[in-house]
């Protein structure tokens, strides 16, 4: 009766029912895994979304490509990080997932390839199922720092692969793609007439001692080339809906590119005018909520730091950005049992490894998003079932 492009099997797996038992017999848990913005802590300003009540939103004109003065509000801000990007080469969508989607649609035949980095956010997989196309994964390998493993490019690529994913910074590794590894890659795909996808949506949120030799697809001219990203996470508000690719390239490349974009995005006209009206006013207000996204990420890393420094047991996995920590733990016991063990007995709630793909054990996965005592309280906890393992 349904599709195969959804798993068949949807009961909540073994963590997710050790957490709903937790919360039914009324167990405070921290959740470290917290990653909406709008629930961590952070004051939007009263009046952020008032912008969409304009009355001009009463009138009803699309424009599939999205209206003019969104587009331009967009590509303000690709100055405000530096980057050049004429509005006309600007698609506005819902969300970067819904992004992803129009891309694959306008890029694949059902059953067609894209490579996209392991470890990495499990989305990818769901994506792609719900397009009919295969995503097969290329390896990011971590000595000391990560970087891309161009032999797991060359061994996964086929026939039938039409674009390869970047994710800078990476969820959740952090890591950023270098300007030398985005080069190859973009040759790669170029001399095979595939695409290269950039996902930006952590850009804003770098950390400290950040190599300067960071990548972006759109300065890689010879290739056909998206850069997506949106407001969920570079105001925190996801709840919008407003999300937004940039195409680069040979020209006949994107002109050929924008107009299939025009006409999948025409089919669903997905954007609501409010939020196009206010696209521009909410970028420049939400740049508050920004900044204490940044204060809190560079305080709890801070924090992270100083926790590490009084155990033996654990380290922290280099990375360049984003709002997660890798942590490498003993391996005393699989990692499965471990986050189980964290939510029954210490009252903790992480993110194993395996949840994205990492290719071995012991590693947890903590937001930095979270309220700064529940972290510190929750890596408090972590850090002593180690400890005392240890002693």
């Amino acid at each position: 009766m349904f599709s195969s492009r959804l798993q068949t099997d949807l009961a909540p797996n073994r963590l997710a029912r050790a957490v709903a038992r937790a919360r039914t017999d009324g167990r405070p848990l921290i959740d470290l895994t917290e990653s909406n913005p709008t629930r961590a802590g952070f004051e939007y300003p009263d009046d952020l979304l008032g912008p969409l009540a304009d009355p001009k939103g009463l009138c009803y004109a699309p424009d599939p490509s999205g209206l003019l003065d969104a587009r331009c509000a967009v590509a303000a801000d690709y100055v405000r990080r530096g980057l050049t990007v004429d509005p006309e080469r600007i698609v506005l969508t819902a969300s970067t997932s819904e992004a992803y989607s129009l891309l694959f649609k306008v890029l694949c035949n059902p059953g067609d390839e894209v490579l996209v980095p392991r470890p990495s956010y499990p989305l990818f997989d769901h994506l792609s199922a719900l397009d009919g196309i295969v995503a097969r994964p290329y390896s990011l390998e971590y000595h000391g720092h990560w970087s891309v493993d161009l032999a797991s490019v060359e061994r996964e690529w086929s026939s039938r692969t039409r674009a390869l994913l970047v994710v800078s910074p990476n969820n959740p590794t952090g890591s950023c793609v270098r300007t030398n590894e985005l080069h190859d890659l973009a040759r790669i795909c170029a001399t095979r007439d595939a695409s290269l996808i950039g996902d930006d949506v952590f850009a804003d949120y770098m950390w400290p001692e950040v190599p300067e030799d960071r990548g972006h697809v759109l300065l890689e001219p010879d290739v056909l080339s998206f850069s997506l990203g949106g407001l969920s996470k570079t105001i925190g508000l996801p709840q919008v809906k407003l999300g937004w690719m940039a195409i680069g390239g040979p020209p006949r490349a994107v002109v050929d590119a924008k107009r299939r974009l025009e006409l999948a995005a025409d089919t669903y006209l997905s954007v609501s005018t409010p939020v196009q009206l206010s696209a521009g006013t909410l970028l420049a207000n939400g740049a508050a909520v920004r900044r204490q996204i940044q204060a809190r990420l560079t305080e709890n890393l801070k924090a992270l730091g100083e926790r590490l420094a009084r155990t033996s047991t654990c380290q922290v996995l280099a990375a360049d950005g984003g709002w997660s920590a890798v942590i490498q733990v003993p391996s005393y016991q699989p990692e499965e049992d471990l986050v189980l063990a964290l939510v029954e007995e210490d009252g903790v709630l992480t993110h194993p490894g395996y949840f994205f793909d990492f290719p071995r054990e012991s590693f947890l996965i903590v937001s930095l998003l979270v309220r700064p005592d529940q972290f510190a309280e929750g890596l408090s906890r972590i850090f002593a079932r180690f400890d005392r393992r240890s002693a």
